[in-house]
This record gives C-alpha cells, sequence and structure tokens, in this order.
C-alpha cells in the first residue's frame, strides 16, 4: 500500500519565518535554503554537508513545511534520542520507533503517527523495513523520508550496514514521497551506489564544502602513543570533552585506566561492556563537561555533543573517509578544536594484514588497499593536510596553506632520499624480502643482534652501510617509502617488507626519492594550539562574552539539563550562551535575537535568562 500523497501545506508559513520562530536561527547557511525549497516542493536529492554543517535542518523544515509526518531513517539511537528531545524543546512533536521502546510505548507512538500528531518520526532501518512498520506507514500521511548517514548503503563507504541495502523498498513503496539521502563522508564511488540503491537516479546532489576551518590537523610519528596523548590533552585540552579512538578493546581499557590515573576523567566504550555500563559511560560524556571518551570506532556516530574539543587517534583508521568521519566529531559548534592522531610503520603493516586476511572479493581488497594508501599518503605528506584531505573528497584547495595543520604551522623541511631509499631496498632485497623493518634498520645500522649474526646479515654487503642516520630517522624513510609504493607488507609473512615494481626505477636511479624531515621543533607549539584561545580560531563578531555571566549560564543549564533528564545542549548550545553573555539582553524582545532561541524557548526560559543577566549585571 503506498502512503496517501502528500505536499506543501496550504497554511505552510516561508521557510525563513519557521528556521527563526522554531529553531531561533537568523538565516540559513550554504545550499540549505535551496535543499530545504528543493524537498518541500517534492524533490529527491542526495545532500553532502560536513558534521555540525546543518544536514538535519534539512529534513526538519521540510518536515514542517510539508503535509504529514518527516521519517527519518538513522541507525543511531544516540542520535534519535538527542535529536528528538531538542525538537521537542523547540516545541515540534517528534518521537522515535526503534528497540528502547516498550510495547505500549511503540503502540501509542503508531497512534500518534496514524492521528496526524507526530511532525518527525525517527525510525531504526531494521524497524522500518518490518511488514507492521511498512503497512503503518502505508496507512499514514508522510511528508518526506530522510535516509541519514546515507554512506552506510554502500559496499564501498567506510560503515557499510546491511541492514540499509532494503532501504530500496522506500522508493519502490513511496514513489511520490520525496527522499533525501544525507551523509557527511562519501567518495565518488560511495555516491553512485547511494543514488543507484535508494533510486535517486536523476535527482541533484548538493555538496557542500568538507572544509572544517576551526579544526587543526596533527600527525605525529607513534614513540610511546600513551605518553604522548597524555602530554596532548594535558598542554592542549585540559579540562576539555575529547574521544580517544583505539583498535581494540584492550587497549581501549589500558588507555582509559592510564589516562585515570593521570587525573583525566576518562571512561572506555566498546561492545565488550555490559550494556549498562556502557550506557552509563556515554550519558556521563555526554552530559558532564571536561569528560573524555575512549572508545572503539562503534563509539560516535550520532553523538550530537556539540563541544568535544578533541578526537584523538592512537590507531590509523581504515580509509580518510573514517579519519573525517571520526574528527568531524569534534568542534561541531564552531570553535577551535583538535583532530591528533599517531602514527607508525606498525599500523600500516597492521591494517594491511587486516584487509589480506579479510573474507572479502579481490575487488574489495583492491580498494580497500587503495583506501589504506590515500590515508598513509595524508600521514606522510609533507604539504598542507587540508588540502590533502579536500582534494581526497574532490574539492580543490587552491591556497596550499590552510594555516591551521602541523605542516602548515611548522613545515618540515624535505631533502633528497634517493640514497637512504636505495640503501633501504637494497637491504631489503639482500636478505630476502622476508624480515620485518626493526630487523633491516639493525643490519643497516650494522648492530650485531643475535638474528642478524643468526642468518648471517652481518657478512652481506649492505651491514653498516646506513650508519648514518639514527633508528628513528631510518623508521621514518621506511614508513616514507611504503607511503610511495615501494614497499609493502607480505601478507604471508608477518611484519616482512618486499619491494614492489616501483622500487626498480629507485636501485637504477631513474625515480627521484623526496623524503620528509620532521622540523627542529617536532611538536606545534602549544601556545598557538589552546582549544580556546587559538590565535588562528575563529572570531566572534560582536562584544567577547562575560566569562562571569557565561559560567553563571552554564551553570543555571546543567541544572535545568539535570531536572529534564536531557544533555545540557539540548536545552542550549554553547553558542547560544556565548551570544546571551556577550550581548546581556535586557528584555524578552532583545533575547529572541539571540540565535539558538526559538519562541518555544524564549517561552520557556525567558524569564529566567533574564533575571539571571541582570543579576550578573549588579
Amino acid at each position: 500500500m503506498s502512503a496517501p500523497a502528500s505536499r506543501p501545506r496550504d497554511d505552510a508559513p516561508d521557510a525563513l519565518s519557521v528556521l527563526n520562530s522554531v529553531f531561533g536561527l537568523p538565516g540559513f547557511r550554504g545550499a540549505q535554503e535551496q535543499i530545504v525549497r528543493h524537498v518541500t516542493g517534492g524533490g529527491n536529492c542526495l545532500v553532502l554537508m560536513p558534521t555540525g554543517g546543518g544536514k538535519s535542518l534539512c529534513y526538519q523544515l521540510p518536515s514542517l513545511l510539508r503535509e504529514g509526518c518527516g521519517i527519518v531513517v538513522s541507525p543511531l539511537i544516540a542520535l534519535m534520542r538527542d535529536q528528538v528531545a531538542g525538537l521537542l524543546e523547540a516545541g515540534v512533536n517528534a518521537a522515535v520507533l526503534n528497540s528502547t521502546l516498550t510495547f505500549a510505548e511503540s503502540s501509542e507512538v503508531e497512534r500518534r503517527l496514524l492521528a496526524g500528531d507526530l511532525d518527525v518520526l525517527y525510525v531504526a532501518p531494521e524497524r522500518l523495513l518490518t511488514p507492521r512498520c511498512l503497512n503503518l506507514l502505508g496507512q499514514a500521511k508522510i511528508a518526506l523520508f530522510a535516509i541519514d548517514e546515507a554512506h552506510c548503503v554502500s559496499q564501498w563507504g567506510h560503515d557499510f550496514r546491511p541492514e540499509y541495502i532494503g532501504l530500496s523498498a522506500i522508493a519502490e513503496r513511496f514513489p511520490d514521497v520525496p527522499r533525501i539521502a544525507l551523509t557527511a563522508t562519501a567518495d565518488e564511488m560511495t555516491r553512485k551506489e547511494i543514488v543507484a540503491r535508494l533510486g535517486l537516479d536523476g535527482a541533484p546532489s548538493f555538496v557542500a564544502s568538507f572544509d572544517r576551518p576551526n579544526i587543526r590537523y596533527e600527525i605525529v610519528e607513534k614513540q610511546n602513543a600513551p605518553a604522548q596523548l597524555k602530554a596532548f590533552i594535558e598542554e592542549r585540552h585540559a579540562g576539555d570533552a575529547g574521544i580517544v579512538y583505539c583498535l581494540s578493546r584492550a587497549k581501549v581499557e589500558d588507555t582509559a585506566v592510564a589516562l585515570t590515573r593521570a587525573g583525566i576523567p576518562a571512561l572506555p566504550y566498546h561492545a565488550g561492556l555490559e550494556p549498562g555500563v556502557r550506557a552509563r559511560n556515554q550519558d556521563r560524556f555526554i552530559n558532564e563537561d571536561g569528560v573524555v571518551i575512549v572508545a572503539t570506532i562503534a563509539f560516535g556516530m550520532g553523538i550530537d555533543k556539540p563541544d568535544v574539543r578533541f578526537v584523538a587517534h592512537l590507531d590509523l583508521p581504515k580509509s580518510i573517509e573514517a579519519y573525517y568521519q571520526e574528527t568531524g566529531r569534534a568542534g561541531r559548534d564552531g570553535k577551535p578544536s583538535s583532530a591528533w592522531m599517531t602514527y607508525g610503520l606498525s599500523d600500516i603493516v597492521q591494517q594491511r594484514r587486516m584487509i589480506d586476511e579479510s573474507t572479502g572479493s579481490d575487488a574489495f581488497k583492491r580498494i580497500s588497499i587503495g583506501k589504506l594508501d590515500a590515508l598513509v599518503a595524508l600521514a606522510e605528506t609533507a604539504g598542507c593536510r587540508r588540502s590533502r584531505l579536500l582534494g581526497y573528497f574532490g574539492e580543490d584547495a587552491t591556497s596550499g596553506n590552510c594555516g591551521n595543520c602541523d605542516n602548515c604551522l611548522s613545515p618540515p623541511q624535505l631533502r633528497d632520499g634517493k640514497v637512504a631509499a636505495q640503501k633501504f631496498l637494497s637491504c631489503a632485497y639482500r636478505t630476502g624480502q622476508r624480515f620485518g623493518a626493526m630487523h633491516l634498520i639493525d643490519v643497516l645500522v650494522g648492530r650485531l643482534t643475535e638474528r642478524v649474526t643468526q642468518f648471517g646479515h652481518d657478512k652481506l654487503s649492505v651491514f653498516g652501510i646506513g650508519a648514518e642516520l639514527n633508528e628513528k630517522q631510518w623508521r621514518a624513510v621506511v614508513r616514507q617509502l611504503v607511503a610511495m609504493g615501494h614497499l609493502q607488507a607480505d601478507s604471508e609473512a608477518f611484519g616482512a617488507l618486499k619491494l614492489t615494481e616501483s622500487a626498480r626505477g629507485v636501485l637504477k636511479g631513474e625515480t627521484e626519492v623526496m623524503l620528509r624531515e620532521a622540523p627542529a621543533g617536532t611538536r606545534v607549539r602549544a601556545s598557538r594550539t589552546r582549544s580556546r584561545r587559538g590565535d588562528l580560531a575563529p572570531r566572534a563578531e560582536g562584544k567577547p562574552a562575560d566569562a562571569g555571566l557565561a559560567a553563571t549560564l552554564r551553570a543555571w543549564r546543567s541544572e535545568i539539563a539535570r531536572k529534564r533528564n536531557v544533555p545540557a545542549y539540548v536545552v542550549l548550545h554553547d553558542a547560544t550562551i556565548d551570544g546571551i553573555a556577550a550581548a546581556r539582553p535586557a528584555s524578552l524582545n532583545d533575547l529572541r535575537n539571540i540565535a539558538g532561541i526559538g519562541d518555544k524557548k524564549l517561552e520557556h526560559y525567558g524569564e529566567e535568562l533574564i533575571a539571571l543577566v541582570r543579576s550578573a549585571g549588579t
């Protein structure tokens, strides 16, 4: 059964007036208005917009402007909960249908949908595809379908979810209902698959800039990762909320314990924890200030917390898409934030082995290796990391110097590395291409270890020919040779490095090899990277916020959030708090002009906020 045809409401107000009255925002950003008008008029589209770029408004506003209820498909229970809480605060009739509801609660939501009492309904994909839910939607007036995290539909995406495949049924069963697919990360191959699977052929794609100028990108050589992480947080983000990503559950646990012992409030999050513990840790991270969550990549999608000041990776992600998605969870509020990662040769070897040992097809493995190679190239580039990152997504960054990544702030020096490359490649070849980097470095620097003498490698012509470089320098050479494609990890011999076809040109002297050297000061100066006072941070327009009043407002917000059992940012975003503390509104009319204060929030909190401003002035 197809849903009754929906159309723009006969009495629909202007999109801009709803944006202002409901969400308290003075205007649209980027392509938002074009998208909203296109979907409100009944059009399908694909939207690519970075985290924090305002994707949710692109389907929430049309849901209010069209007849019926907007159905938002999301795999993320935390996102559903937070977005519904935010919509209810703004006076929008919103609800969820997912596994957290009892039968009675689900029945009530279904009743409200059929009665036309909902503006927006969030549904998990596996729930939507049940016969009961499809039949329910067939009887309701549906304004639109929004498929959030649409990259999950693609097997080439970084977060493929099989349950998303069935969403092709939406186009088949509800052909007259507009569909909007949204994601923050998708390369060209992933975009094509989203369009094909969700029946969006011929529909326009709205691609916003992938640039997140408030995020500072920094990638450092992995030496003692726990100590490096501790120093990074203490020097640059003391007291800030942050996310630390690790590849294994054991590393998550160990890192959380180490940070806690160092006086940094840190909590673990991974699939092996008891559900109750996992939920409590997530709630503390969302609702409390300054909590650091240490997690596997399962954490973070759908976490709408705007004031995450840093994302740190202790292990290499699988692809640039994954790196971009995960780092994008920092600084959703537009304030200065950091994306920091430690990286070493062992990360490449580990990721390569995981690909080779996977059960995927040869085509899948080839594409996965290509994605890994692109990420390694980002880690090893001597140029602007932001330009490299944006270029991966097909966006031209012509300046070549963003002024807010480690390479632009402390440019590495390049040197002719042909001789060093030839020495290492020769060493790998003459030892049979059966050994890992550390053994080869031992041979090159002339170190008489037990293994070197056991295999007779001290008798080779390459023994000791690389003594001019130390171990750290040789490790940098090896990583860059792997990044350039002249060396690769052998999946059949754990950790072994073997030459590729391109190595031949290096050995013959036909291929130039320029290697990056870390600058004398390998760390970006702390004074240039303070999370709240960065000299390159976007500056707020107008008067600065009154620090004392801002602190008072935050304390009031925390108390309101606790009473209402919602995250603090659902009550008011930090940017709104800062706006009030800067403008010091003297009347309700003045307060209504602050971004983030819509009609309902003015009604709920206006008098209290004005009283707090007045008391702070006495």
